[in-house]
């Protein structure tokens, strides 16, 4: 099956095309169509599996562009809120379609002149609810999506989200999508749902088998010293950073060139010959790093990507799934690092949740491991090395002035020089250190309840914050 086959209007089309998409999903496969035919849909569908393009695209379809709020997604982060409208917003760019995320903590005003001019609005639950009883908002949405909704059952939004759909119209197309489906979630669909299709697309782990997935915990100031760290310790053959923000990957091109790295950057803000001639030099192997946002490397299929590195860890676990599954193709076994601070852990765990494989905690080398390492190396090579006649003469015209053994030792130094390892020697948490951490979330997250009004809910940086 292809795309083709959903007989999508050409501006949809023409936006997939572009997004490097080149057949659907499982998920895709079995939830467009029905969607298209006007049905309300369950899915049970982990994250990382294209649910967004699943209801986005045949909503996109059955649009009016009449001037008002047509489709509500609700989800349970404003990281998602933003992911899911920025998606369908490129997927329905040809169409001239206008998004309007909707979350806590930033302006009211300012989103409801978004809101003003929107097709589809993305929300997250609690700012959602407050502007609905607040009579600052009326939606009579056609399409309603509601987007991990074991999530927000876990982060105590259910009753909100039975609220919200007090305030919207009876004759709508409901769908909705859960990794899991506990009883509260069924029994949310039954109060919801009119009559609908059931989907599952189950499987035990979405990421590749052949992708060895590990995390390192350091503290904010120590993110680049350890990247450095584990470039040097893991010396991967060809590998891709990915950053959250264009900015960031510029700086971190600049830092790793001056660091003696040959890397360079991918990014949204770059011209397509640019963009052109990076790929180019990284399938070729003249580029031994790529550093990239989500979006400058969706759909990049090369297949001796040996490491993958989360500079920062994605703001969801679909990007998750799609940053580690640059490595580890064809067949060979990849390697996938993230770089997380204790305040990321939240993030971290839920990622492991949805994406359904786990994730090992590992210590940062030392400047020591990385130091007896390469020496175990260069051991090996030297070793390995033919006499060449430029070495034979360079020896003998050392010999007049040292002994031969005097000359191994200055040699020597020469080539452990350029193999010092920088940066301290220790770096980040221990693995004892890790474990308590771990444990001291888990008690924290166990102590915090659920439900409107009594929810304990913290931020990125482990305060407590109100709910919004």
């Amino acid at each position: 099956m292809t795309f083709q086959d959903f007989n999508l209007k050409q501006p949809i089309m023409k936006a997939i095309e572009e997004a490097g998409f080149k057949e659907p999903s499982p998920v895709q496969k079995e939830a467009i169509p029905l969607v298209l035919q006007g049905k309300d849909v369950v899915a049970q569908a982990h994250t990382g599996t294209g649910k967004t393009a699943a209801f986005g695209l045949p909503v996109l379809n059955m649009l009016e562009l009449n001037g008002e709020v047509e489709a509500l997604v609700i989800v349970p982060t404003r990281e998602l809120a933003t992911q899911v409208s920025d998606e369908i917003f490129k997927l329905g760019k040809f169409l001239g379609i206008r998004t309007a995320t909707v979350y806590g903590g930033s302006s009211y005003s300012r989103q409801l002149k978004h809101i003003e001019n929107a097709s589809i609005v993305v929300a997250t639950p609690g700012r959602l609810l407050d502007l609905l009883k607040s009579g600052k908002i009326e939606l009579n949405p056609t399409f309603v999506v509601l987007d991990e909704a074991d999530e927000m059952l876990d982060m105590g939004f259910l009753d909100d989200i039975k609220e919200i759909f007090e305030f919207l119209p009876s004759n709508r197309q409901t769908m909705l999508f859960s990794a899991t489906m506990p009883n509260e979630i069924k029994e949310l669909a039954r109060k919801i749902l009119f009559n609908p299709e059931f989907i599952s697309i189950t499987k035990n782990e979405i990421t590749n088998v052949n992708i060895k997935q590990y995390y390192y915990v350091i503290d904010e100031h120590e993110r680049d010293e350890a990247l450095i760290r584990l470039l040097d310790y893991k010396s991967p053959a060809k590998s891709i950073i990915f950053c959250r923000m264009k900015k960031e990957v510029d700086r971190l091109a600049d830092f790793l060139n001056a660091q003696g790295y040959n890397a360079k950057g991918l990014h949204g803000d770059m011209q397509q010959r640019q963009r052109e001639e990076v790929i180019r030099g990284f399938k070729k192997g003249n580029l031994e790093i790529l550093i990239a946002t989500d979006v400058a490397a969706r759909g990049l299929d090369i297949s001796d990507v040996s490491h993958v590195f989360n500079y920062h860890l994605p703001f969801d676990s679909e990007s998750y799934v799609h940053r580690i599954g640059r490595t580890g193709r064809a067949g060979r076994e990849g390697i996938a690092v993230s770089i997380v601070t204790p305040h990321e852990f939240k993030a971290l765990l839920r990622i492991q949740k949805n994406v359904g494989s786990s994730l090992v905690n590992k210590e940062v080398p030392s400047a020591k491991d990385v130091s007896s390492k390469k020496q175990s190396s260069l051991v090996e090579s030297i070793k390995e090395q033919e006499v060449n006649t430029e070495a034979i003469e360079l020896v003998e015209a050392l010999k007049a002035e040292y002994d031969i053994s005097e000359i191994a030792f200055k040699l020597a130094s020469v080539v452990a020089q350029n193999h010092k390892v920088k940066g301290s020697n220790k770096i980040g948490k221990s693995k004892k250190e890790i474990e308590w951490l771990i444990k001291e979330f888990v008690k924290q997250k166990s102590h915090s309840g659920r439900g409107r009004g009594h929810q304990k809910r913290f931020n990125r940086g482990g305060q407590r914050q109100r709910r919004r």
